[in-house]
């Protein structure tokens, strides 16, 4: 169930800092989605809230309710967030673009991808300036068919979630709300989105994550191919 789960992601985090002899933070980019929100839950279980830092970082498609969300989130698990905007930085990059490829209006995937880029970088920098682990978010949904940026919202020390579908994540953040406010439900609720492109969802990418996750699970742990 959801509380064994939540005890195990928690004692793995805690272990994994312990025994690997890590600095004693950890900083994690918090998106105002159900993801990183369910992260930093169980980073803060795991380590108290003085040793989480949360980076909210809006691009030029970011909603309000998202950058609302994560300060939302931060304030109630108790942990620091600093806010900065990347939209000087993505439009450098644009800059970039034009000079290596020619003038356009859309760069398509090479814009949306380097703005999870910008925000990995980011957090590394606070990890090499302030000796923080930097805490992947991506769950194994995403991870599982490479719905996730390289070097971009992969960056991280140790993937909290990797080994967790989308609908257990969901699972998780009702297990943590049980007890006490801590996952805003504006992050719960709303529909999955990368926040990359204007209007941008995950199923117009992707299958809806509860068959997307029936069909991994078969593939993955039941072993079952093309041809099962």
């Amino acid at each position: 169930g959801a509380a064994e789960l939540e005890s195990g992601l928690v004692l793995g985090i805690r272990d994994y800092f312990r025994k690997q002899g890590l600095p004693p933070g950890a900083v994690i980019g918090l998106s105002g989605g159900i993801d990183s929100a369910v992260t930093a839950h169980l980073a803060t279980l795991a380590l108290g809230p003085e040793r989480v830092l949360g980076l909210v970082m809006p691009g030029p498609f970011s909603s309000d309710h998202s950058v609302s969300d994560a300060l939302e989130l931060a304030r109630m698990l108790g942990i620091e967030a600093r806010r900065i905007d990347i939209g000087p930085i993505y439009e450098t990059y644009r800059d970039a673009f034009q000079r290596l490829f020619g003038a356009r209006d859309d760069y398509g995937l090479t814009q949306q991808n380097i703005q999870s880029r910008i925000r990995g970088a980011l957090l590394m920098a606070a990890s090499n300036e302030e000796r923080r682990l930097v805490l992947a978010t991506g769950n194994k949904s995403e991870l599982s068919i490479g719905y996730c940026t390289l070097y971009g919202d992969t960056v991280g020390g140790l993937a909290v979630l990797g080994d967790v579908y989308k609908r257990d994540v969901y699972a998780l953040a009702a297990r943590a709300n049980e007890r006490a406010p801590r996952i805003p439900e504006g992050s719960i609720g709303k529909p999955p989105s990368a926040e990359l492109a204007p209007g941008q969802r995950d199923e117009d990418d992707l299958p809806p994550y509860p068959i997307l996750d029936a069909v991994l699970e078969q593939a993955i742990e039941g072993g079952r191919g093309l041809s099962g």
